[in-house]
């Protein structure tokens, strides 16, 4: 049912509830049903409270976050003059934090074989329509060397959820064989990693083969629905699959990455348990999430969007990013090709940091096209530019589009990564390795026009860097790269 009423309050049946503590591991406890409907009740009631939700927006012009319920207050705000201040304000803080940086990856998917029942996902084991595909290492490796070729450095591996078919010894082979690919001035120095939910023990082999991010998407925090979209299958298992993050912190990975899937519950419900579970890993960890990706349901094989109706439209999704942004300001937030073109552009500039270039979400699209009766994708795809394409209507945009891997790969990651950011220094950083990796991405695989659009913002923006040595670092890497050097990081 869409949202256009009143929450009602579980205040009087708190009782029967677990009780809410951010700190604890148990999944009803730090995403409490109880604690969200009293959220979203107090929200509703002071959405046109103009003194509170100036009380608000001053505490996040602070840069120090919100808690989900101030958040949430943000979020319904139905003052048209306050929601102006709310989205001026994510601009602020997105301009003051990441700057015009744009960070750019691609998804890999490995295989599209799967155990579970998820009634949203064309993965799932009862759909006969969809070819069933799994990729062999030397087809990632081709998969890998067309990526590069792209111009990519950084990927996404996605896969179903098989226990024969994609083992996690599958998925560590698939990691070192996309870490040893080298093509011509081509690597991928960042693998990030969406796969199930799963052991500590395997999330500590997860690390040592060296990911970047341990990405897993609740799809929705209200446990009820869950069950309903997960009728069967590991996935089923509502607290296992919420307390993963926490198995993978356990097991050694301290950068991981929060998603719901909008469209399949209450946008409102799922934004507070978004936030929630951001808090707990801050309460329990010191560290919260290194991403949170805000997907919205689209159509695939034997999935119609319009068969669940709790669909947001545009502006309401903008105003998501917006709350986000202001809410856990030091997050980065990502936006794929589910998205068209101008959704992107929209939220980009609300706080949007990474985006997704020249995706295939089918197993095995980089290398050819599928046939429509071979099609094995996971969605459709909304922006189906070309990576240089989007890579020229960033820079014609004004942002400097970045392949940096850099903190990844010097430690800066978890609560060093944190502590940088939220004292302003990671701009230091960031700026000049977003510049020299254009640079590269310029000289090894752009086209002339996106080249020249690209040079002429690399003369401005390197007189844009604040700090003098970093500035003249930067200009003789950029010099090196010129002459044929590659991968200089700061």
């Amino acid at each position: 049912m869409r949202e256009t009423g009143k929450p009602a309050s579980c205040s009087a049946n708190a009782g029967s509830r677990p009780h809410y503590d951010p700190k604890s591991t148990r999944a009803e406890e730090f995403i409490s049903h109880t604690e969200i409907m009293d959220t979203l009740a107090y929200a509703w009631e002071n959405r046109s409270n103009a003194n509170l939700i100036d009380d608000i927006i001053e505490k996040a012009r602070a840069g120090k976050g919100l808690s989900h319920r101030e958040a949430a207050v943000l979020l319904d705000c139905t003052i048209e003059e306050k929601s102006r201040e709310i989205f001026a304000l994510a601009e602020e803080i997105k301009r003051k934090i990441y700057g015009n940086r744009v960070v750019l990856f691609a998804p890999l998917y490995l295989s599209n074989y799967c155990v579970n029942g998820c009634v949203y996902c064309p993965y799932h084991a009862i759909n006969k329509h969809i070819p069933r595909k799994k990729l062999s290492q030397e087809e990632i490796r081709r998969e890998v060397i067309a990526l590069q070729d792209m111009g990519h450095k950084r990927l996404a591996l996605e896969s179903g959820e098989h226990p024969e078919q994609s083992p996690i010894e599958y998925i560590l082979e698939s990691i070192e064989t996309i870490y040893s690919t080298k093509h011509k001035n081509g690597a991928i120095r960042r693998v990030n990693v969406n796969i199930a939910a799963t052991t500590v023990e395997n999330y500590r082999r997860l690390k040592e083969a060296g990911i970047g991010t341990y990405v897993l998407f609740q799809e929705t925090y209200n446990k009820e629905e869950y069950r309903r979209l997960h009728p069967w299958g590991p996935k089923s298992d509502y607290a296992y699959h919420t307390e993963a993050m926490d198995r993978a912190m356990q097991g050694g990975i301290d950068d991981v990455g929060l998603g719901v899937l909008f469209g399949l519950g209450l946008y409102r419900y799922d934004f507070v348990g978004l936030l929630m579970h951001a808090e707990h890993l801050e309460a329990v960890y010191g560290v919260g999430p290194h991403t949170i990706s805000v997907p919205r349901l689209c159509r695939a094989d034997d999935i119609d969007p319009h068969e669940f109706d709790n669909g947001i439209d545009n502006d309401t999704f903008a105003k998501i990013v917006a709350c986000i942004r202001v809410a856990v300001p030091y997050t980065g937030i990502i936006v794929s090709t589910r998205e068209s073109p101008r959704v992107r552009e929209r939220v980009l500039r609300l706080g949007v940091s990474q985006i997704s270039g020249g995706s295939r979400t089918s197993v095995g699209g980089y290398v050819e096209d599928e046939l429509p009766e071979e099609d094995s994708s996971q969605f459709e795809v909304s922006d189906r530019r070309t990576l240089d394409e989007v890579v020229r209507w960033l820079m014609e945009l004004g942002y400097i589009p970045s392949f940096c891997t850099a903190c990844y790969r010097e430690g800066r990651t978890g609560e060093v990564f944190m502590d940088l950011a939220k004292a302003g220094n990671i701009h230091l950083r960031c700026q000049p390795n977003a510049l020299m990796t254009l640079k590269e991405y310029l000289m090894d695989y752009a086209s002339p026009l996106t080249r020249d659009v690209g040079e002429a913002l690399l003369r401005r923006e390197v007189e844009e860097i604040p700090h003098e040595r970093l500035r003249e670092i930067t200009r003789k890497n950029l010099t090196g790269i010129e002459a044929g050097e590659r991968d200089f990081r700061v």
